[in-house]
């Protein structure tokens, strides 16, 4: 059987808990999960899910990624995605240095699609096509911008920011997210687009959802609807309104606030009656399935599993459904077959979750704390399982 050596999650977390000269049971009393678990998750014996990482990190006063390892430097070095990681880094730091006299650029029209297309394969979850040409297209469309600063060249180039802020994430380069965002916010400022930046705020929140930061979280939605108030009730403002809305449900389920849960995916839900399907609009997948899926999400952090796998067994996905949330879908219910002990289950979940989207899964925290926790709980390891633990490098 596959084990964990002595650099898992389980055991960044007891070093920083030394360091900061806390006991088991003192960190546990700050957490809302009990010394048992704690003790588990430090020894190896349990996996640390994210909302468990998320709560320490917190208490800790440190970064998540100080816990969880990432970027998962060896697996990203495999699969050639590493050396991708500067080009956009430095594309990024190009923003403030005005047009490139000695580039020679592709249309407007030609580089609006381009951007375009990077969203369509990150949401494809094609992370290295998406990586390789992101680079390019920033440099191309910050040029581009600066010679002729026309509204829609500004929207663009915050799109390829935001595609930049979704790499980063999902391959674990969380600082690189944030220069990503402020790049997407000095961009959508100069295209004087609420809608994009009320977008950013949701992702912003998003960030501090991971670190366990709540009330800084619940405060950025607050601050995407409030810049919405400018744009009217046209369909595209109504399906980011109902986006953050569905960032604040999951937001509230870590914060274990059900109340607040139920008025959000309400809420939600009421946009997404109007707006129907509005997965055109930014890239969001907003819609009624989208509202469904956050419902479930919102169930497994606030660890009511059943139910969660009750609300699984009733959500049809559509052909049309972007693969990223397809794959995102498969992980949380693979997740929640764990915790109710639905061991097979969970495998062909993830198995399936990696068969959908290889990348986006080899990296995902909760992926990996999946197969980690099958491993361990396992009284055998199944050929497949044990195929899935060396995958991601266990």
């Amino acid at each position: 059987m596959p084990r964990l050596d002595d650099d898992h999650t389980g055991a960044r977390i007891k070093e920083q808990r030394r360091l900061a000269r806390l006991t088991q049971r003192q960190l546990s009393a700050r957490i809302p999960y009990s010394y048992s678990l704690l003790n588990q998750v430090e020894c190896g014996a349990r996996p640390a899910s994210v909302d468990f990482v998320a709560a320490c990190a917190h208490a800790l006063g440190v970064d998540v990624t100080v816990l969880t390892g990432q970027p998962y430097i060896t697996e990203l070095q495999q699969d050639r995605l590493a050396e991708l990681v500067r080009p956009i880094r430095e594309a990024l730091d190009l923003y403030d240095l005005g047009a490139d006299p000695d580039l020679t650029t592709k249309t407007a029209a030609q580089l609006v699609a381009a951007a375009d297309q990077l969203c369509a394969d990150v949401r494809a979850t094609h992370l290295r096509k998406a990586a390789r040409a992101l680079p390019g297209v920033i440099t191309e469309l910050t040029t581009t911008a600066y010679r002729a600063p026309a509204r829609d060249m500004w929207q663009a180039l915050a799109s390829t920011y935001r595609t930049a802020h979704d790499i980063s994430v999902k391959l674990g380069y969380y600082d690189l997210s944030a220069v990503a965002l402020d790049r997407m916010d000095w961009a959508a400022q100069r295209a004087s687009d609420p809608c994009l930046a009320a977008v950013r705020q949701y992702m912003r929140a998003l960030v501090y959802f991971r670190e366990g930061e709540y009330t800084i979280g619940q405060r950025l939605i607050g601050s995407g609807h409030a810049m919405l108030h400018q744009s009217g009730q046209d369909r595209e403002t109504l399906a980011v309104a109902g986006q953050l809305h569905l960032g604040a449900s999951v937001i509230a389920a870590r914060a274990t606030d059900k109340a607040a849960v139920d008025a959000h995916i309400a809420e939600a839900r009421s946009y997404a009656k109007r707006t129907g399907d509005a997965s055109d609009i930014h890239w969001l997948s907003f819609g009624p399935t989208n509202v469904a899926l956050h419902k479930m999400s919102a169930a497994v952090e606030m660890h009511h599993y059943d139910d969660a796998v009750k609300q699984a067994r009733l959500i049809a996905l559509p052909a049309s459904l972007a693969t990223s949330r397809r794959a995102h879908f498969l992980i949380d219910r693979a997740r929640c077959e764990m915790e109710i002990g639905r061991t097979d289950a969970a495998l062909t979940s993830i198995v399936h979750a990696r068969r959908v989207a290889p990348e986006q899964t080899r990296y995902h925290p909760g992926a990996r704390e999946t197969i980690k926790g099958l491993v361990h709980i396992s009284r055998r390891t199944p050929e497949t399982l044990g195929h899935m633990a060396a995958w991601i490098g266990l």
